[in-house]
């Protein structure tokens, strides 16, 4: 926790169960996952205590936070578990086909990346078109130096990057941006006078969360405020892609609308749901939702007391802070991806075996929106909490990278000898039986749990529940 500059409360009362190495890495992932996780549960067990005036005992097993870092492999449609896997459009079928590890001209590395429609300009770049295969985009990279190529993602706005040595970002002028800044920041805002939390049996009930956030990273913030209590509003568009297996993963615990921002009428029931709301979190580039009049200020103004919640991959300062990117993104640019191939036999660099920034980002959000509610209780305010997947990329590496792989006692993908424990059924309208990771969290007097099954996007009204 020191590592990732935050402060451990001098009276919390935790358990971690299990110890390294878990996961088939060189990282402590199982060490930095269980830790975000402690974190959440002693949020959630402060909002309890100012609820109850008693605190409660957090347990976390490190096995099942592990496997949480790999959750959306564990969700699965039981009466059509092949359902999720190969479909989609073109463009989802050229993401994942450009979205991999490449070596250039120079002899470095890019980390390529599709995106959900940045493929085309990608192939444009490369002076390919959708005909191409994998291994003409190989060739293609190899036409060029890593740097150049870089650039001119960088110029199209697109994403891609180049694969950095953990000590080239230290020396990269975004990586001296973020260095030394803690893995979450809580700021105040605004004014407003303190505001007990809403009525009920569980840490985050009766708090209205507005999701504003797709895929992995952002979703998990909502889904991990869900599963204290909170009612929590995920909101997309019809034009909005997520596919449909983080759809069935990242969804449960929450209520599904659909709100177009591009059209006046549809922003301004944005606004409403917002003078309603507990927490705003959004998990888009900087300053997209300001050109919408949806920054924190305006959204601070707009309602008085919300706690913002943003996440990106590159950080909220620096040079890079509006590019665009992804889990894969932050491991390479910030020297994880390196790493994992220097342990690996021909050395070439490689992803951790897990989603390590998605999720953790995701619960680490959801620590610092609990613990501004618990602050906004205490004595008033808007408050912004900031993370973002480089900032957590980071923190792992400085965990230590000198896990032995090969005594790993979890596959990266689903074990049932391990995971097995942590994995229940449960009945859906959306998707039939489904299969999915419950909560890697224990808690003494409220034992987490996701209320509402997976539903699609757009299922619901784009309105709150009594309270």
């Amino acid at each position: 926790m020191k590592l990732a500059g935050l402060e451990l409360p001098g009276d919390a009362e935790f358990q971690v169960l299990g110890q390294e190495p878990i996961l088939p890495s060189p990282h402590h992932l199982g060490t930095g996952v269980a830790t975000a996780r402690v974190l959440t549960g002693l949020a959630a067990s402060e909002l309890w205590r100012l609820r109850t005036g008693r605190s409660q005992q957090v347990i976390v097993d490190a096995r099942h936070a592990a496997a949480s870092l790999n959750s959306y492999r564990y969700a699965r449609r039981l009466d059509d578990p092949a359902e999720t896997a190969g479909a989609g459009p073109q463009d989802r079928r050229n993401a994942r086909r450009i979205t991999r590890i490449v070596a250039a001209k120079d002899g470095r590395y890019l980390q390529l990346h599709g995106s959900f429609h940045d493929a085309p300009q990608i192939l444009e770049e490369l002076g390919l078109d959708d005909s191409a295969t994998g291994e003409d985009i190989d060739a293609a990279v190899l036409r060029w130096d890593a740097f150049e190529l870089q650039a001119a993602f960088i110029r199209r706005q697109v994403c891609g990057g180049v694969v950095y040595s953990r000590q080239e970002w230290a020396e990269h002028p975004q990586g001296r941006a973020l260095a030394g800044r803690p893995v979450v920041t809580i700021t105040k805002i605004g004014d407003a006078p303190p505001e007990p939390l809403p009525g009920g049996d569980r840490p985050t009930s009766g708090v209205r969360v507005v999701d504003l956030t797709r895929v992995l990273a952002g979703p998990t913030c909502g889904k991990t405020l869900a599963e204290h209590g909170a009612d929590v509003l995920h909101i997309s568009a019809p034009h909005l892609e997520s596919g449909d297996l983080f759809e069935l993963e990242t969804s449960i615990g929450k209520r599904q609308a659909f709100l177009d921002l591009n059209i006046a009428e549809q922003a301004a029931a944005m606004r409403e749901l917002i003078r309603g709301a507990d927490v705003f979190a959004q998990g888009y580039r900087l300053g997209t939702l300001a050109r919408r009049g949806f920054s924190p200020e305006q959204v601070a103004a707009l309602r008085p007391g919300i706690v913002y919640v943003s996440e990106n991959c590159y950080g909220p300062i620096g040079p890079w802070s509006q590019r665009p990117g992804w889990e894969q993104l932050a491991q390479a640019a910030t020297g994880m991806s390196f790493r994992e191939g220097q342990a690996a036999p021909d050395g070439v660099p490689r992803l951790a075996p897990a989603a390590v920034n998605d999720y953790s980002t995701g619960f680490l959000a959801a620590y610092g929106a609990m613990v501004a509610l618990a602050r906004r209780a205490r004595e008033g305010g808007s408050w912004h909490v900031q993370t973002s997947l480089s900032q957590v990329c980071s923190w792992y590496q400085r965990l230590g990278d000198d896990n032995d792989p090969t005594a790993a006692v979890m596959a990266a993908a689903y074990d049932p000898e391990v995971a097995g424990p942590f994995v229940a059924q449960m009945d859906t309208d959306d998707f039939g039986r489904i299969e999915y990771l419950t909560p890697a969290l224990q808690l003494s007097e409220t034992q987490p749990r996701w209320d509402l099954p997976p539903a699609r996007l757009g299922a619901h009204e784009a309105a709150w529940l009594p309270r």
